[in-house]
């Protein structure tokens, strides 16, 4: 945790045609030589991405993608790249010129705002063009921020810069705190942390660490330990905990040992909170009832991993959803950034918590799956429900916990 994780960075995009500058701009306002740049179009094929800090902003991550007009089966699978880089960014920057902007940039700026992105537009090559009235009055119009600059000349790029910075200012990328809202200054948190077998050794796994790391700046205490510790440290303290957290593989143990006195929920269901729609994924669980045999269901993953012996999302929800219904349901993987499945051909979809991607890419997500009436749920959640004790799991948040008993 030396590095602010790629989460919790301000998401930026560099978009345009070919040969606008985009990739100048980028290594102009970064001071850095992240993307190629040449005169020949088409040098920025697959999206190319950068974690750092700027000065004003702090950590970001910053794409700079295809052409807009980039053409042919190749160019148009480029195009697609791009396409996916807006459902993961916060803030959009358009880099182009006077003299060829038209309607494939205000299709651009009419996406932006549909997503409801903040986003610049940036007129590159001020040393060789000159304003279009039309044009300026347009984007008054409109109202929409732009500026002019010269990457070859490398003027007006602190403007653009600050710009930037005045924009990402008021974006929230994430929500301050994890669970800073359900414990007080001086309780003591227990969490229940398994080894993961996907973690390197001698290494915890980012949820459990960003967890601690709130509960710290909350002046609380975390107590981290071993499923089968529990039972015998709730007899050694003194004074019993605020709030107990497990990983969503132990839950059924935890909720075995733990007096129903203390509340509980999992870091999956946590992070559901924090970064998707906890109510949302709370009403969908109850459609696994519903699951019949030869039923799709997608599992969604954030991450990128070789296949586990027993992994969580891959082996165990399928079998024990398998268990818990007496369906042979069939379940596909969709891993990684990008959601490149046909949501429409599956009964429900399980995202894990999505602790690799931002909050922006989780909540497109859901409006993926909602735009196409998919209902959508989590690990935590699905994982809890299945094995009858997801009321538990949902005691501290009595709004989520009463989705279960509506219609």
């Amino acid at each position: 945790m030396n590095e602010t994780p790629v989460a919790n960075r301000l998401h930026i995009g560099i978009f345009g045609k070919r040969n606008t500058g985009k990739s100048s701009f980028l290594n102009r306002i970064t001071n850095q030589d992240i993307s190629i740049v040449s005169e020949v179009p088409g040098t920025t094929t697959d999206p190319v991405n950068k974690t750092m800090e700027i000065r004003g902003l702090g950590p970001v991550v910053l794409f700079d993608t295809a052409g807009l007009d980039d053409s042919g089966p190749l160019g148009e699978m480029r195009m697609e790249k791009t396409r996916q880089v807006l459902n993961r960014i916060n803030l959009a920057v358009l880099v182009t010129a006077y003299s060829i902007f038209d309607d494939r940039e205000k299709e651009l700026i009419n996406q932006f705002k549909s997503k409801k992105l903040k986003f610049l537009l940036v007129f590159n090559k001020m040393d060789l063009e000159k304003k279009k009235d039309e044009l300026v009055e347009y984007l008054k119009k409109e109202d929409i921020t732009f500026l002019d600059t010269s990457c070859t000349l490398n003027s007006n790029i602190d403007r653009a810069r600050e710009e930037i910075v005045r924009i990402g200012a008021d974006i929230m990328v994430e929500k301050d705190t994890i669970i800073g809202d359900l414990i007080q200054q001086g309780d003591t948190i227990i969490l229940v942390v398994p080894i993961d077998l996907g973690a390197p050794k001698g290494r915890l796994i980012l949820p459990q660490v960003q967890v601690i790391r709130d509960i710290i700046d909350n002046d609380a205490v975390a107590l981290v330990i071993k499923e089968r510790e529990l039972d015998y440290v709730l007899k050694q303290i003194k004074i019993m905990p605020r709030l107990v957290i497990c990983d969503s593989q132990v839950v059924l143990k935890v909720t075995a040992d733990l007096p129903v006195s203390i509340k509980m929920t999992t870091f999956s269901i946590l992070f559901s909170r924090l970064r998707g729609d906890l109510a949302y994924f709370v009403r969908n669980a109850r459609l696994i009832d519903s699951l019949q045999d030869n039923d799709k269901v997608l599992i969604l993953e954030a991450c990128t991993h070789h296949d586990l012996q027993d992994d969580i999302g891959r082996v165990k929800i399928p079998r024990w959803i398998r268990q818990y219904t007496g369906r042979n349901i069939i379940f596909n993987v969709n891993a990684g950034p990008f959601l490149n499945k046909d949501l429409s051909v599956y009964k429900l979809v399980i995202t894990c918590g999505g602790c690799m991607i931002n909050r922006q890419e989780m909540q497109n997500r859901i409006k993926q799956a909602q735009a196409l009436s998919v209902p959508m749920t989590n690990y935590g959640v699905a994982i809890s429900y299945v094995q009858g004790v997801l009321k538990r799991a949902l005691s501290p948040f009595p709004f989520e916990l009463s989705m279960l008993e509506k219609d």
